[in-house]
């Protein structure tokens, strides 16, 4: 054994099992969280729809065309300021990178991996969700579609309309 600058005995390296702790938002094996796969190839199927090269987007984007494949295999995680970047350029909204996952994917999350049994599963979460027409996403749209009307009295036509219908049984 060799000794360190302090003295004290250094173990072989070879003797030494490493044991690498998983990053943050990796799975607990130290794979590509299923989360950061499906956004990347969401952004690989919207990059081709427009028929963009990793080069292109790269180029447009201001990166290296490396890391568009590390992002589109899940293997870097893209940031928020990255996100809003991409969908800009790829001109969808970034809700289009999560749209259609499905349960078992979004149960993968970084947060899902450190929940205790107190806190509140992914279930009831989305039933939450569900069961709460504000936090719908269809909700968001038709009231921004509502305030994009530029002609107001026709908006109110429309929003008194709305409430007659709702009163229908």
């Amino acid at each position: 054994m060799k000794k360190d600058t302090n003295g004290r005995t250094a173990p072989n390296i070879r003797q030494v099992k490493r044991t690498k702790a998983s990053p943050r938002g990796r799975t607990p094996d130290g794979a590509p969280n299923p989360v950061d796969v499906y956004v990347g190839n969401r952004m690989r199927l919207r990059r081709q729809l427009l028929g963009y090269s990793q080069e292109k987007m790269a180029a447009l984007l201001g990166i290296t065309f490396q890391q568009i494949q590390k992002y589109e295999l899940g293997r870097n995680r893209i940031s928020a300021s990255r996100l809003w970047d991409i969908s800009r350029l790829l001109g969808v909204s970034a809700d289009f990178f999560f749209e259609d996952m499905d349960k078992s994917t979004a149960e993968q999350s970084p947060r899902m991996f450190q929940l205790s049994d107190s806190q509140p599963s992914i279930e009831a979460e989305l039933d939450v969700i569900d069961q709460d027409p504000m936090l719908r996403n269809e909700t968001i749209k038709l009231v921004r579609a509502y305030y994009k009307i530029p002609n107001r009295q026709t908006a109110n036509y429309i929003y008194n309309l709305l409430l007659t219908l709702s009163t229908i049984e």
